[in-house]
């Protein structure tokens, strides 16, 4: 007798999936790299796919069949990815480094910390502050401060004008 009643989960084919052509899928996905990763309308809290459906001029479940198919996740787990990416950048530049990762987050386009670790998390299998304290462990100079560009000892002042 089996302990547990585990049955496996069948995928599910959306229907409406078919419905988008090949050619509409190869269009729609490039329009959709421009206006997300280009344009990088991730960083915006309020652009969801209404809206990018609307910038395209087409409805959400090409928009939803689009990005399963061609990119493997839900829209909000693509904008979120690009959200993530960018600041685990931001997370070891040292020009942000007296940022909170409220600010962090807000930059990139969360709308909360919370969703913001969430979403670092599910990504990386890390928290933001984990890993900015790893990367910079790991690359000690990424947390040097920028050396100053000074005339070397002894050298002469080029500004001033001799006078004869």
């Amino acid at each position: 007798m089996a302990k547990y009643n585990i049955t496996k989960i069948k995928e599910k084919e959306a229907s409406y999936r078919t419905l988008v052509s090949p050619q509409m899928m190869d269009e729609l996905e490039a329009r959709i790299n421009d206006i997300i990763i280009i344009q990088k309308k991730y960083r915006d809290k309020n652009y969801s796919a209404k809206r990018l459906s609307e910038d395209l001029g087409t409805n959400t479940r090409y928009i939803s069949a689009v990005v399963n198919v061609r990119f493997h996740m839900n829209y909000t787990s693509l904008v979120n990815a690009y959200r993530i990416r960018e600041a685990m950048t931001l997370l070891v530049d040292k020009r942000y480094k007296d940022l909170t990762m409220e600010e962090i987050s807000d930059l990139v386009g969360f709308s909360n910390r919370q969703s913001f670790y969430a979403s670092f998390y599910k990504i990386n299998g890390t928290t933001p502050r984990d890993y900015k304290i790893q990367q910079l462990e790991m690359h000690p100079v990424l947390s040097e401060a920028p050396k100053k560009r000074g005339r070397k000892p002894g050298s002469k002042n080029k500004d001033k004008v001799s006078e004869s």
